[in-house]
């Protein structure tokens, strides 16, 4: 094969040059802090999706970590131009960061997997063969995962608040993913200032299905997801997707209401059968109870007006694009 100098003087084969126009599979990578795998990733998804069909994009997208991974996406974007990268002008988190690929993708099948090699890109041929039997949306889902203790608890815990929370959700949900592209491309329409992809996926589709693979080990580095970022996430999802914490504020101001009631009772109660001698704590008693429930179910109920109202009026961009490796011309 010849080699050729592209327009920045790099040699590139004749492959190479050739950019697909409508591939067939666009891989979405999250980017954070991820210098050390970058490359690693980058040669075994080629080398695997090679196996699938050529015409791939690999779409990294760097969510401003602050190390060096955007010089070396803008590196493997000259040496290979399947591979196109976005830079966010600021941290707008993982989420945001793949819906952002979605957006700039354009394969018939989008395949979504983390930077960090704890998702082994070589079963992705599995889940687009899983993809092909007729469904919109395939995870890859691990039989034992590799993170430590707490984080394994964290994790189980949330996804079973998440279930009686969220019933519509995709349960067996993860970040390893094969999704039509059409579908995929929806995503961004959602304007909340809080995405999650799998919330969004279990709105557009219930056509999902889930295959079975490894969970790698991380190699480099420590989880970029703290325990105060995964408590984070998971109360953004709670209050985005569930208005589970407005019902239970209204339940409580029923519960303290009828609690209110049923001393305010008894305190009437005695003060006349003469059990109370003391001046003015019938009255005052009675009414902190009583209206202490009552200012707490008008709260909760306008909590669930305002709730509603949060999601409609919500405006925030999404993301915003700093910079990529692509002209609008070489699209």
């Amino acid at each position: 094969m010849l080699n050729n100098l592209d327009s920045t003087g790099v040699i590139v084969n004749d492959q190479d040059i050739q950019r697909p126009s409508n591939p067939t599979i666009s891989v979405v990578v999250p980017v954070y802090r991820s210098q050390d795998t970058l490359r690693e990733l980058h040669r075994r998804i080629t080398a695997v999706l090679e196996t699938i069909d050529p015409h791939f994009e690999l779409i990294l997208v760097e969510d401003c970590g602050g190390d060096n991974s955007w010089n070396i996406i803008e590196e493997l974007a000259k040496e290979d131009r399947r591979v196109r990268g976005i830079q966010l002008n600021r941290n707008f988190g993982q989420h945001a960061a793949t819906i952002c690929g979605f957006a700039h993708s354009r394969g018939k099948w989008i395949a979504t997997l983390d930077d960090d090699l704890e998702q082994v890109p070589e079963y992705l041929p599995n889940l687009y063969k899983k993809a092909l039997e007729g469904y919109d949306l395939v995870y890859g889902v691990y039989p034992e995962r590799t993170h430590k203790s707490w984080r394994n608890i964290t994790s189980h815990t949330a996804r079973w608040l998440f279930s009686k929370a969220i019933p519509s959700l995709n349960h067996a949900y993860t970040s390893f993913r094969m999704i039509r592209g059409d579908v995929a491309r929806t995503l961004p329409q959602f304007d909340s200032p809080f995405p999650f992809v799998d919330g969004y996926l279990s709105w557009l589709t219930n056509s999902y299905t889930t295959v079975e693979v490894p969970h790698g080990t991380r190699t480099y580095g420590v989880s970029n997801y703290t325990f105060r970022k995964l408590i984070t996430h998971t109360i953004n999802i709670f209050v985005t997707f569930s208005d589970l914490p407005l019902k239970m504020a209204t339940w409580i101001g029923i519960i303290a209401f009828a609690i209110g009631m049923i001393w305010f009772t008894i305190i009437i109660g005695r003060f006349f059968i003469g059990g109370i001698n003391v001046s003015g704590y019938a009255s005052i008693m009675a009414g902190i109870l009583l209206f202490g429930g009552v200012q707490l179910l008008v709260l909760g109920i306008f909590g669930e007006y305002l709730g509603r109202m949060n999601f409609k009026s919500s405006k925030k961009p999404l993301f915003m694009v700093g910079y990529r490796t692509w002209s609008d011309h070489d699209q």
